[in-house]
């Protein structure tokens, strides 16, 4: 007989489970798919959302305190910023960068700009040791005044070509920045104690800085505005007579982009409560918003979204087959979505749920993932609150005591979809993550075809689940009844981490992505995806399976828009008409 097992799907000891209304969560089965996350978009949640509501909210002060650029735009730059509570500084090094060495690769050794977002003022030592270690990147050291260290390259599709119609007094084709919607693209935003630098707990209590990546975020926020500034100077170098600025519409069009490999994949795996926390709040806010009864004025606003999501779905350009299959699919399941909604005869009380329940039938994940992230949008006052409880304190704690027929009901009830996996077949562990030894950097191999597979990665949850449960069972048998854990893991303590992890994540739900890493024909990117959707990414470019180019903060207030009106809807930018504008 199995043990029975209580399940629930609960937040950290440290916050509140949010309440959810009358609509039940989504089951992890279908929430922590894998294809489902890697069809997630931004939403009100994001990290970059909550970031802007934040600083216009509490309308920080931010100042080019010193922009000493040369003709070519070569030189330093520092933003001093207060907000209600601190002062911090933000520090850029802009050089020159030998067109060979110009990589949009994470692997890269140098970049155009460099840049590190420091706690209190700089003065002229420190500026002076920032200079010698923030361009040197992993091979420098920086010390905890420094909470974000970073590095850029212009785009080659816009910089030049910006500077040249700023120079000539014209500005530059909209159409053009559609495609390629930034000037920098950053490969790495590095937080959390690396080189040296404040790890999270040093500010995760910072009224600014406390949620996740906000301190990362806010950083590409302050590089969007130097690129805008730089490309205009350079111009006024270039001809003082006719150079002119950009105009105010295409510099809030204007975002940052970013290139995101395989680094970003064991996060998710190595983070569980935090992710748990991620997807738990997304799906409290789903919730609520579809316990909510709409009237006419939410049914039509939903429609007037959906509109504004195919005209920004029409502007998003991709080189990428799949991704250009799915955009179009995800346009013509949104003009379905718009008959539908205009259409339909059911109840208010159940209209929301229907249209789920519709998308679900109908449409592709990419399709029913956007609807969800919309219809947050109706709902500002159930959802936003639910920023406050995306950080999570995290531990994992091994119960020694408990039976072994508990461990293995838990791992019957929550790791069913592991225990599916055949991994006698050769398919299923066709692949391996491993780190290299060069660059410290994840990577993935075929097994018996590339080297490395000696330094294999702890990424194959579902084949240490099911090593566990074949272990579990072998030891009952051999036992002739269950034991506690202790007495297994003595005998069979490579299986310890295992076993504390499905102990732990029993009371986190959504904690583990529900796939096989190991399987050929993973996708990679499908995990990046996950991730930079909560920090707010659009503009999905995958480059290969394996790496993706995306945008952020595309649309979003300019620095000069702080203290004036806001309301939040910037996050689908629409390419400006400047004839409109002007």
């Amino acid at each position: 007989m199995v043990a029975a097992v209580r399940r629930t799907v609960s937040v950290q000891a440290d916050n509140p489970r949010p309440d959810t209304g009358r609509v039940p969560l989504r089951p992890p089965a279908e929430v922590m798919d894998l294809d489902r996350l890697g069809s997630l978009h931004q939403c009100r949640l994001s990290f970059i959302r909550t970031l802007m509501r934040k600083v216009m909210a509490e309308r920080w002060a931010i100042q080019r305190q010193r922009f000493d650029l040369d003709a070519e735009g070569y030189g330093t730059c520092i933003y001093r910023i207060a907000s209600p509570t601190r002062i911090y500084n933000m520090v850029i090094f802009s050089q020159y960068l030998d067109p060979e060495d110009r990589s949009d690769r994470v692997i890269a050794n140098a970049w155009d700009v460099a840049f590190a977002l420091c706690l209190g003022d700089v003065d002229d030592a420190y500026l002076e040791l920032l200079r010698e270690n923030v361009p040197r990147q992993e091979a420098g050291r920086c010390d905890p005044r420094v909470l974000v260290l970073s590095r850029a390259n212009r785009s080659l599709r816009n910089f030049s070509s910006m500077v040249d119609d700023l120079a000539a007094g014209r500005q530059p084709d909209p159409d053009q920045l559609a495609r390629v919607g930034y000037l920098y693209r950053t490969t790495a935003v590095y937080g959390n104690g690396k080189f040296g630098i404040a790890d999270y707990p040093r500010i995760r209590d910072s009224e600014d800085f406390g949620l996740p990546f906000s301190a990362q975020m806010f950083s590409v926020y302050l590089l969007r505005d130097f690129s805008i500034r730089q490309v205009e100077h350079i111009a006024r170098h270039r001809a003082p007579k006719t150079a002119v600025e950009l105009h105010p519409e295409l510099q809030r069009y204007l975002g940052i982009g970013n290139s995101t490999g395989l680094g970003m994949a064991p996060f998710l795996i190595n983070h569980p409560q935090l992710i748990n926390q991620w997807l738990l709040m997304r799906e409290s806010a789903l919730s609520r918003c579809l316990g909510e009864i709409p009237n006419q004025e939410t049914r039509d606003r939903m429609i007037a979204l959906i509109d504004h999501a195919i005209a920004h779905n029409t502007e998003t350009f991709t080189d990428d087959d799949r991704q250009a299959r799915k955009n179009a699919r995800l346009g013509q399941e949104l003009h379905q979505a718009r008959d539908w909604l205009e259409g339909t005869t059911l109840p208010e009380a159940m209209l929301w749920q229907a249209l789920l329940d519709w998308s679900r039938k109908c449409c592709s994940l990419e399709t029913q993932e956007i609807l969800n992230s919309l219809l947050m949008e109706l709902y500002p006052e159930r959802v936003d609150e639910l920023e406050h409880s995306m950080g999570a304190m995290e531990s994992q704690d091994l119960s020694p005591e408990m039976g072994t027929d508990d461990l293995l009901a838990r791992l019957r009830r929550d790791y069913d979809w592991a225990l599916a996996y055949d991994f006698n077949d050769p398919a299923q562990t066709h692949l391996f993550w491993y780190r290299s030894a060069e660059k410290e950097e994840p990577r993935l191999g075929e097994r018996g075809v590339d080297s490395g597979e000696d330094r294999e990665m702890g990424l194959d949850i579902a084949r240490q689940a099911r090593q566990l449960y074949d272990a579990l069972i072998d030891w009952e048998q051999v036992q002739g009844q269950p034991t506690p854990l202790v007495e297994f893991l003595l005998a069979n303590p490579r299986l310890k981490g295992i076993a504390r992890r499905v102990q732990t994540l029993s009371e986190h739900a959504y904690g583990d992505i529900r796939a096989n890493l190991l399987m050929k024909g993973t996708l990679p990117i499908d995990l990046l995806r996950c991730k930079l959707a909560f920090f707010g990414a659009t503009k999905f470019d995958p480059r290969s399976d394996r790496w993706v180019r995306i945008t952020m903060f595309q649309g979003a207030p300019r620095i000069e828009d702080i203290g004036q009106h806001f309301a939040d809807d910037w996050w689908m930018p629409l390419k400006p008409d400047l004839a409109e504008s002007s």
